[in-house]
């Protein structure tokens, strides 16, 4: 479920702002990512014609056995046990191995390295449900071409329909909309930005918990947009979290849902009206199994098959996990328990992961939303069928999705039968893209850039200036480089812990502007912002405070954080100096031999804040 909402989500995108100098999304260091050619087959393909013998197909449909297929300038141009492919066309065998379409993510946020993630494992599409809609021309570009390339192919929603304050504004000034009259200017606007189809939110929080609120639009401005995205003949999609809000969006006419509800079971009402409106959904299982607090993204990180082709962004933000105050053990069972029930009602069901959330990354989910779709109920044919030909068919891609002459030659050749045991189609061997091979490559974590000093010591500001003892020091970090107006302000002042001759104070004011304010000061650990340093010789964070009485907190970050959510630890202040002592193996999820730095956060409520710390060390 996509719920990257909230005061702590907002921080874990928007310090890393400040700390990298104005990117949001931050893609692995290339120095961490060493080529090393796969060997699993050894056939010499230069182009795009090539030739498959004795290998089972899946073809999006239906299994065949024993059929050779063979691929003419990036097309599929022949099929069967008896076709004629000329001489000296490089031929791969494919005994007791299975070909399978390109696999198609139904529900993604798409930026960075994202569609080369994807690629590497076997996703050769992606659908994106909120991007930055600058990439559209391309987009379209690439997708229409047959020439060589290392990316999946991308559609996208561009910017999704949000009211201020909404779902999706934690990300930044995107337009958004509160009236029904502004609904078809809006829509025009996205249709001239290249959105391929209308993505609308429609959410409170309440899904998530009563510590979650979210403002969120009105029926008769969803109902307006839907009406608008119609007349220029795109989806109208909906980002829906309770059973209230998809009923609404079916009885208005959406024509899918991007999620699941997870606050109760589908009852009998609700499946006829979605089975007479004839719309189809995506229950994004992965990450709403991160919702969960279940442990498949951590799992999938260390998956035999996998684990080697994961750059660290990847293999971090699968470690990675929602807030603890959102997590609810419950929602996964209900998600798949939805599923099951529309998926039996002759519901279409389609393959999503929401990639670009906590435990999720591009490319590897898909292959664990496959296996919880077969947990949920569906065969392995079926779960395939969801991620190839039907998804194809739902959007309208109509050169891709499915093993047929005359189609794109998006494949995926794979040891094993994954419609028999769903967990082979992690067993990859080779990947066509366009007809071309694409050379998959292993990569090398390198665990650290910096070592870290021999001194423990970040700061005790003695020596009246704002540094570190190490790093690149101290800044400040708040949400006007996303649009809003909170400020913060570092300052040294002579009355520190213990009548020390001085400490830092963190002083300014949460304003509203933003749908999720917040400012503070962050701490860079290495010499260059953003780059890791090795901790794990550490145990604890330890620091002296005292403020206004506030709850405050400190985030860990790592130096590829690729859009997981960074652990917190809170603490509260008072008007006398107080020793807190925060356990790194507190910091759950902290990869300890990567931390690029820490910040100290204030967030809601609105208001003046200030608070001071004071020898500031990790030891």
């Amino acid at each position: 479920m996509k719920i990257s909402t909230g005061t702590q989500v907002a921080l874990a995108c928007f310090v890393l702002l400040a700390a990298a100098g104005g990117a949001i999304f931050l893609n692995p260091d290339k120095s961490t990512i060493k080529p090393k050619a796969l060997a699993e087959t050894t056939i010499n393909q230069p182009g795009n014609t090539f030739a498959i013998n004795n290998v089972r197909v899946f073809d999006g449909l239906n299994i065949l056995s024993h059929t050779s297929v063979f691929v003419e300038n990036g097309k599929i141009s022949a099929i069967g046990n008896a076709i004629k492919i000329p001489d000296q066309t490089p031929s791969y065998d494919g005994a007791g191995k299975t070909l399978l379409p390109g696999l198609i993510d139904s529900h993604t946020h798409t930026y960075g390295d994202a569609q080369k993630d994807a690629l590497r494992f076997g996703v050769t599409t992606e659908l994106d449900m909120f991007s930055d809609w600058h990439l559209l021309a391309g987009a379209k570009t690439q997708r229409e071409s047959y020439a060589r390339t290392e990316q999946a192919d991308l559609w996208s929603a561009g910017t999704l329909a949000t009211v201020p304050g909404g779902h999706g504004t934690e990300y930044g000034a995107i337009p958004t909309l509160s009236k029904a009259a502004e609904a078809p200017a809006f829509v025009q606007a996205r249709i001239d930005e290249g959105s391929d189809y209308i993505k609308i939110v429609l959410d409170d929080g309440s899904a998530y918990g009563p510590s979650v609120h979210i403002k969120s639009m009105a029926p008769d401005v969803a109902q307006a947009l839907i009406t608008a995205a119609h007349l220029h003949h795109k989806k109208a999609l909906f980002h829906i979290a309770t059973l209230k809000d998809a009923t609404l969006a079916v009885e208005q006419g959406a024509d899918g849902l991007m999620h699941s509800f997870i606050d109760q079971i589908a009852d009998p009402d609700f499946i006829k009206k979605v089975k007479r409106a004839n719309l189809f959904v995506v229950p994004t299982l992965s990450v709403t199994a991160s919702l969960a607090g279940a442990a498949e993204g951590k799992t999938l990180a260390s998956d035999t098959y996998l684990q080697d082709f994961l750059s660290v962004a990847q293999s971090n933000a699968l470690k990675a996990s929602f807030p603890s105050q959102w997590i609810n053990p419950n929602v996964l069972e209900t998600a798949m328990s939805n599923a099951k029930l529309l998926h039996l009602a002759g519901i279409p069901i389609l393959a999503g992961t929401d990639a670009g959330n906590p435990s999720t990354s591009h490319g590897a989910s898909m292959h664990e939303e496959l296996s919880l779709l077969v947990k949920a109920g569906f065969t392995p044919a079926q779960a395939l069928h969801a991620a190839t030909a039907l998804p194809a068919k739902i959007f309208g891609l109509n050169d891709r999705g499915r093993i047929a002459v005359g189609l794109r030659a998006d494949m995926v050749l794979v040891n094993g039968d994954p419609t028999e045991n769903i967990a082979d189609t992690r067993q990859i061997q080779v990947i066509w893209k366009n007809g071309y091979r694409f050379e998959r490559v292993r990569a090398i974590i390198k665990n650290t850039e910096a070592e870290l000093p021999a001194g423990t010591l970040v700061s005790d500001f003695e020596d009246g200036k704002i540094e570190s003892r190490y790093g690149s020091g101290w800044r400040v970090t708040t949400d006007k480089q996303m649009g809003g107006e909170s400020t913060a302000e570092l300052q040294l002042v002579t009355d520190g812990a213990g009548l020390s001759k001085g400490a830092l104070q963190i002083s300014g004011e949460i304003k509203p502007g933003f749908a999720y304010p917040w400012a503070g000061a962050f701490f860079a650990a290495a010499a260059k912002p953003m780059q890791p340093v090795d901790y794990r010789a550490l145990k604890e964070l330890v620091f002296q405070v005292k403020g206004d009485g506030r709850s405050y907190n400190v985030m860990g970050f790592i130096a590829a954080q690729a859009g997981g959510i960074p652990p917190s630890r809170s603490f509260k202040t008072s008007t006398e100096w107080q020793e807190i002592r925060l356990p790194l193996a507190g910091f759950d999820g902290l990869d300890l031999s990567q931390v690029a730095g820490f910040s100290f956060n204030a967030g809601m409520p609105e208001g003046q804040f200030s608070f001071s710390i004071d020898n500031v060390e990790i030891k």
